[in-house]
């Protein structure tokens, strides 16, 4: 495993079609000519009120599972112009990642809960009994959801992949968490693991960690000191998102400090292949997706964890962006090189946390084109065919919350089935759709099931 450090970077250097010189008005839409926004239905009891924040998206059939940290919600989206709230279920546990397949739903709780029901309280002194993990439901009857396994894992579950075995019978979530603590009895450091629970898709009351393997034996990057205006670099104890491309027998791994690519044709044993950091740029490794054919990285960085103002000047186009790297050789001689960055140029307020979030392929052939959150900055598509030189497409966005309860902005918007879908932490579900030359062809593609960070070949 050879580490490669980042040493200069392209940037975008042509004005893309979003510039602009007025801020919106307090919850005002804008969008490029050629985005619309369908529908928006805003978060609904129980998943309302304190404590309610929406998270990530599954997608199954003409259904749509929303995470939220009070729990999930499944929505009917036959009619994407008219979707409806089929169920929720009230489940609290931070962040509620979610997970779609077959009948089940897989939920991950990264804080420390009293216990593993769906009526647990927060536990927040790590020296008594507390309980975090993964969370197994069954969802055969979407308008009645049935909880069936709940497994703990180290550091709890930030995010998780589901990555299926080869014979079908099995799928294996790889959890992600980060952070441990001496204060913390089951969160001890080191921390440069992901756990591996097996889930036997006939007996998912069966699931159970197999494997807890070292991504880090040198502990990963020990990081840079800083702030978000003056530049740092997260230490790695652990990896954030990690992204599967199992008919490709590979994953990238965002994990803090650190981008990777592993093999994982030994879904019980993946091995970095190769990693790289970018001490220079990126403060956060978030999350990744491949392109299509499996030549390219998209990373995030999440400068400033989310909570920050660095859509500005100030700030600039070099941090809080994508990286966009190509994968070169073979087999284990495969190596990320980077090609450049690319950050919104749409300044934000400061009062507007925005930085590069969750985002998905638009399955255009021939093309390399996403569609990605930026929290308040809302969401964009841009074509990174050329991966020195990535274009926006379109976009969509709202001005700073006139109502603080409801700020917080896109958490992860995925294209499915023609339509491009947006957990908003604040404003609920936004159905939007683009109509373009270049992403028109993506209209007549149809797919029953997508787990983003579990990413499948589109087929023409």
């Amino acid at each position: 495993m050879g580490a490669a450090v980042v040493a200069a970077a392209t940037v975008l250097g042509t004005a893309s079609a979003s510039a602009q010189s007025e801020f919106p008005a307090p919850d005002q839409i804008v969008t490029s000519p050629n985005v619309k926004h369908l529908a928006n239905i805003p978060a609904t009891a129980p998943l309302a009120g304190t404590g309610s924040t929406g998270t990530d998206i599954a997608f199954q059939d003409t259904y749509a599972f929303v995470g939220n940290y009070l729990g999930f919600t499944i929505y009917d989206i036959k009619n994407p112009r008219q979707p409806k709230i089929l169920s929720q279920v009230l489940c609290p546990g931070s962040q509620n990642d979610i997970s779609v397949t077959g009948n089940l739903v897989v939920l991950s709780t990264d804080s420390r809960r009293s216990d593993d029901s769906c009526s647990s309280t927060a536990q927040n002194d790590g020296t008594k009994a507390y309980w975090e993990g993964i969370k197994v439901f069954d969802v055969s009857d979407k308008r009645n959801p049935r909880y069936v396994a709940a497994v703990e894992t180290a550091c709890g579950s930030h995010t998780h992949t589901l990555v299926p075995d080869k014979r079908g019978k099995d799928v294996y979530v790889y959890v992600s968490s980060y952070s441990p603590s001496a204060s913390i009895s089951k969160c001890q450091p080191p921390h440069d693991s992901i756990s591996i629970v097996k889930v036997p898709l006939k007996n998912p009351a069966s699931a159970a960690v197999i494997a807890t393997p070292n991504l880090f034996p040198d502990g990963g990057n020990p990081g840079r000191p800083g702030s978000v205006a003056t530049g740092m670099t997260s230490a790695t104890s652990g990896c954030h998102d990690i992204t599967a491309y199992p008919s490709k027998n590979l994953a990238a791994g965002a994990c803090m400090g650190d981008g990777i690519l592993m093999d994982i044709s030994d879904r019980e044993k993946p091995r970095v292949i190769n990693r790289v950091q970018d001490d220079q740029h990126f403060a956060f490794w978030h999350s990744a997706t491949f392109n299509n054919d499996g030549s390219k990285v998209l990373f995030t960085d999440e400068l400033g964890g989310g909570g920050a103002a660095t859509c500005n000047a100030t700030i600039g186009p070099t941090r809080g962006a994508n990286a966009i790297y190509d994968i070169t050789g073979r087999g284990d001689g495969r190596l990320l090189e980077f090609r450049s960055l690319y950050k919104i140029d749409r300044h934000q307020t400061s009062a507007e946390n925005c930085v590069a979030h969750n985002g998905s392929l638009i399955p255009v052939q021939g093309r390399d084109i996403f569609v990605q959150s930026w929290y308040m900055g809302g969401v964009q598509i841009i074509d990174f065919t050329d991966s020195r030189n990535p274009v926006e497409i379109g976009y969509f966005e709202r001005g700073p919350a006139a109502n603080p309860a409801e700020s917080g902005g896109s958490w992860s918007a995925y294209w499915y089935n023609g339509y491009i879908y947006s957990s908003d932490l604040g404003k609920g579900f936004d159905v939007l759709e683009i109509n373009d030359p270049r992403t028109n062809p993506a209209k007549s593609v149809r797919i029953n099931e997508l787990n983003v960070q579990s990413q499948v070949p589109y087929k023409w």
